[in-house]
């Protein structure tokens, strides 16, 4: 996950709002919609314009869609209805000019691609399943002109290029990552990055829920775990956590943005704030005190008391009945103060504990020295893309998430002069963040042995949402694309035009990003 840090990166809210601030500009005026039918991110598969065949939304547009498709189509007029001021209703049928949603087989697109064909008539977004038709539905919001992502109503015209798109994801698991443990985020700013990120058809949101300095899920039979581990953070704010009925409430939102939510509960390491919330978890019998710094590597739970396990058989017990999707992550990286004997014996009673409660395990690579089952996923996230165990894992059958820290870890600095983050893994330029494959990211781990990719980013530095958002935009979608889109189309003179033509949709919907001197912004 990251390696030990020597001391953390000064930052000030002024040098924030100055590299910011041209990215917070007021909305642009009304224009014409020139975009082509592929000028979206992630790319499409494959985009066959129609010059003639565009389709403007009107007064009198409909929406239409039957049962299946109506939680989509609902999230689709929430979306158009301020912007345009337009009723669109959603109906289940009508004669009226239309965006039709049709659930039903769906040729070449499997379980979360789809079909959307233009025409002066109107949209028609096809798809297996309601997946496909929420990816379909953010393409069409980007074929829209900017505008319509403003919450007031907005000048037109409503224009969608003609054509006709086939599109699906090379890999079907494409994560962000967010760390709340080492600073805490509210259930609005979570939901709001839940919010970003699916616009570029990210499907996985991964919580790392605990660590050294915070615990932020409420455990019931452990109570101190949320009120006195989670009462603190990095340099020493007051921390915070989700009760249980938070944290249900952030799943279904995640959801109804067609997201997973994946729980990290980090372990053997990164567990001061267990440890220091319970002293009989320690060895010795004694609680250390609360940690608000940022190294790492220090703590561990105790592999040879009984009670460790009862411990994880309640904290895993009540995370898998409030997490409906079938992976619970358990942490596992920088293990340092626990000896590879005990590491050992630790997973191998962890890992039946997760079957147990019904879950299929997910981890940071070092799971994969304890050979789990084949139906475990380690996530590599070093920055050398070399480990054997993983390759020994990906041999044997094991899926592998890549999140190679020196290309898809968020919360690295862009240069030297990036008022955020850190740079243990070196400095991360969108160029560096777009240029690279996860086939060959990992000797030893094709194509087939790639689940998919996550941008994680961690909290070191981040405090609030204008922090996120700008270590974030313009880096993610780029990896959203890597991980959706066909090698074939990854190309970084292309991807940067593309990606100057997002800056008005973030300007408008406050995304203070940074204006990277590598794209030509407009």
């Amino acid at each position: 996950m990251r390696r030990p840090l020597a001391g953390l990166l000064g930052t000030t809210a002024l040098a924030l709002t100055a590299l910011t601030q041209p990215a917070l500009a007021s909305e642009p005026t009304a224009a014409p919609n020139t975009r082509a039918l592929a000028d979206v991110i992630p790319v499409p598969v494959s985009a066959i314009a129609d010059p003639k065949a565009g389709f403007r939304l009107t007064p009198v547009t409909a929406i239409e869609a039957d049962r299946g498709a109506r939680q989509v189509a609902d999230y689709l007029a929430g979306l158009l209805r301020p912007s345009t001021g337009y009723r669109l209703p959603v109906v289940e049928r009508t004669s009226a000019p239309s965006i039709a949603l049709e659930l039903g087989p769906t040729a070449r697109v499997g379980d979360q691609g789809y079909q959307l064909t233009v025409t002066k008539k109107g949209v028609t977004l096809r798809a297996n399943s309601g997946d496909g038709l929420f990816a379909g539905v953010q393409t069409l919001r980007q074929l829209l002109p900017a505008q319509v992502e403003s919450r007031q109503v907005a000048s037109g015209p409503w224009s969608v290029p003609g054509g006709k798109i086939v599109d699906y994801p090379r890999f079907a698991y494409r994560g962000a990552m967010l760390d709340v443990a080492r600073h805490f985020f509210s259930v609005d700013e979570v939901k709001r990055y839940i919010d970003q990120i699916a616009q570029y058809k990210v499907n996985r949101l991964h919580l790392h829920l605990a660590d050294d300095q915070g615990w932020r899920i409420e455990i019931k039979s452990w109570p101190r775990l949320a009120t006195y581990g989670g009462s603190t953070e990095v340099g020493g704010g007051p921390g915070g956590y989700y009760t249980q009925e938070q944290y249900k409430d952030l799943v279904a939102y995640a959801a109804s943005r067609h997201i997973t939510v994946i729980p990290e509960i980090d372990m053997p390491g990164h567990t001061n704030a267990a440890l220091a919330s319970y002293a009989e978890l320690n060895c010795d019998g004694v609680a250390p005190p609360l940690y608000t710094g940022i190294e790492v590597g220090f703590s561990s739970l105790c592999v040879d008391k009984d009670i460790t396990y009862e411990f994880l058989d309640d904290v895993i017990g009540e995370l898998a009945a409030l997490t409906p999707g079938r992976y619970l992550h358990i942490g596992g990286d920088e293990a340092h103060a626990t000896t590879p004997e005990d590491y050992q014996k630790f997973m191998g009673q962890v890992l039946p504990i997760v079957a147990k409660h019904g879950k299929l395990a997910q981890g940071w690579h070092e799971i994969a020295k304890a050979d789990p089952p084949v139906s475990a996923v380690p996530q590599f996230w070093d920055t050398d893309g070399v480990d054997a165990d993983t390759a020994a894992a990906a041999a044997a059958g094991n899926k592998i998430v890549v999140s190679p820290a020196n290309k898809a870890y968020l919360d690295m600095q862009y240069n030297e002069n990036s008022p955020l983050g850190l740079h243990w893994a070196g400095y991360v330029e969108v160029a560096d963040s777009y240029d690279w494959d996860p086939s060959t990211a990992v000797q030893g781990v094709g194509e087939a042995s790639v689940a998919g990719v996550e941008a994680p980013l961690w909290s070191e530095t981040l405090t609030d949402s204008d922090a996120i958002e700008f270590m974030a935009f313009p880096r993610l979608p780029g990896i959203a694309e890597i991980g959706w889109s066909p090698k074939s189309t990854h190309d970084w003179n292309d991807f940067r035009e593309r990606l100057a033509q997002q800056a008005p949709r973030w300007e408008i919907q406050g995304i203070g990003f940074y204006r990277s001197p590598q794209v030509d912004w407009p």
